[in-house]
């Protein structure tokens, strides 16, 4: 049987917790901006501008999600706190695993709520675009680099964002060299931005006769898609394009014209790619695209005078600097550097289970950033 005590305790937590919710914005100036947003939207010639329209309805139903969301977090804490009383009048086995269940829900949205405030940043509501590059090790890294790319995409599908691979360049023997992802959805970039850094596994070597244990790194880049009224200047003469054969990922389906576009910015040797496209001129849009988000970061940290929360720091991929480990033997850990977060389900971290990591980043960096 449940102690009634207990239960009452675990409530008055939750009640606490998400009462200072609240507190982190407004909630009549959070409805009254709606209220604004949706007087404009219902205004002769609002589409005559469709990018400033778009701006509106996007700002508005984020603003509609966080009133939504807390209200219905609060709706679920009457209806546990309803059961929980029934069942202090009449305790019995059935309604105890309901409570139990209702528990375990409250206690999953609150988690989740908490973590979707902590997504405060500028662009953390964005599409992300993530690269992965491969360190030295040849086939070792590259391999490695595949791993991540796999990871990845299934915590994506996990979260029912839209995957799609902008520029895959394979391995000459295994893995890939290099690889660009568009993941959109929901706060992408603000889950994705603690990927930032290079990743270090340590394993016995599928490709080592000898069985010997090895080490590889790879890199992982991550910043916000931007929208088309986010403005750029970019001068042509700084750049270099360069087209190729568009190819699937292990070098599948090559195409027969020159459709891939790589583009290399002279003055800071920044160089993007795409060929998800069909045409040279959609991949030269989202090469420029990208660029244009790489660029933007470059000027923020130039601005801040500090290193920049989108860019991240500039790390070699070699020994010291990787943010996090993934040990598959002589023991199982998966450890972040910068939290301390670890686990020993090695597996479940190689399928997509990263929640974890990105919470306990977006936590260390709120405390790192507002320090006591």
């Amino acid at each position: 049987m449940l102690e009634i005590s207990e239960l009452k305790k675990q409530l008055a937590k939750m009640q606490e917790t998400i009462n200072g919710f609240g507190g982190h914005f407004d909630l009549d100036r959070l409805s009254e901006s709606i209220s604004i947003n949706e007087a404009k939207m219902g205004e002769p010639g609002f589409w005559d501008d469709n990018i400033a329209a778009q701006k509106v309805i996007d700002e508005t139903n984020q603003l509609k999600s966080k009133f939504d969301r807390f209200f219905q977090l609060n709706s679920l804490l009457e209806d546990t706190e309803i059961m929980v009383d029934l069942y202090a009048e009449e305790p019995d086995d059935s309604l105890a695993e309901e409570v139990t269940e209702q528990l375990t829900k409250l206690t999953e949205q609150v988690k989740s709520y908490q973590l979707h405030l902590l997504l405060n940043g500028k662009y953390d509501h964005n599409n992300a675009i993530l690269e992965i590059h491969p360190g030295a090790g040849g086939t070792e890294s590259q391999d490695w680099g595949s791993m991540l790319l796999r990871m990845y995409t299934r915590w994506a599908e996990q979260h029912d964002f839209k995957v799609e691979m902008l520029d895959y360049q394979a391995g000459e023997v295994a893995g890939l060299s290099s690889a660009y992802l568009l993941i959109s959805g929901a706060d992408a970039y603000g889950y994705l931005r603690s990927e930032k850094g290079v990743h270090r596994l340590v394993r016995i070597s599928p490709f080592d006769s000898a069985n010997r244990r090895h080490t590889s790194f790879a890199s992982v880049d991550v910043m916000p898609e931007l929208a088309d009224d986010v403005e750029i200047e970019i001068n042509p003469d700084d750049l270099k394009v360069d087209v190729y054969r568009a190819s699937g990922a292990g070098g599948q389906h090559v195409n027969k014209t020159s459709s891939a576009v790589r583009i290399t910015h002279l003055p800071t040797g920044i160089v993007v790619a795409s060929q998800a496209q069909r045409s040279q001129l959609q991949n030269r849009q989202t090469a420029m695209n990208m660029l244009k988000s790489k660029l933007y970061e470059l000027e923020e940290e130039k601005k801040a005078k500090e290193k920049a929360q989108l860019e991240g720091e500039q790390l070699d991929i070699g020994w010291g600097s990787q943010i996090r480990s993934y040990v598959f033997q002589p023991y199982s850990m998966v450890k972040d550097h910068r939290t301390n977060q670890e686990t020993a389900n090695v597996n479940g971290v190689m399928d997509g289970d990263l929640d974890p990591f990105i919470n306990a980043y977006l936590q260390w960096q709120l405390k790192n950033s507002n320090p006591a």
